[in-house]
């Protein structure tokens, strides 16, 4: 337990890494809720495979991942972020639905 304390203390928390924390931890919780109250049942969408809600969700943030990671290299370092996010925004939503 010391040692998991000591690794929460010697992260540099701010407002928006402590709001991304927790926006997947709420998402973790609510896609298990939702998974007890309502089983997924796999289908096949644009992936190239059959997927479940929970395989989407990782696809979706992975993709949002590398989306964000294209747009700190591919643009000029005063441009903001919020592009990218924008951009990570409609693909998460656009697998969650049709993937």
């Amino acid at each position: 337990m010391e040692r998991l304390e000591q690794l929460v203390r010697s992260m540099y928390w701010t407002v928006p890494t402590a709001t991304f924390f927790a926006a997947i931890a709420l998402m973790l919780v609510a896609m298990t809720v939702w998974q007890l109250v309502s089983p997924t049942v796999e289908r096949k969408g644009f992936l190239p495979m059959p997927t479940t809600r929970g395989d989407r969700l990782f696809i979706g943030l992975l993709g949002a991942a590398w989306i964000h990671l294209a747009w700190i290299a591919a643009t000029p370092e005063d441009m903001p972020l919020w592009g990218g996010s924008i951009m990570a925004l409609v693909w998460f939503l656009v697998v969650m639905r049709f993937g």
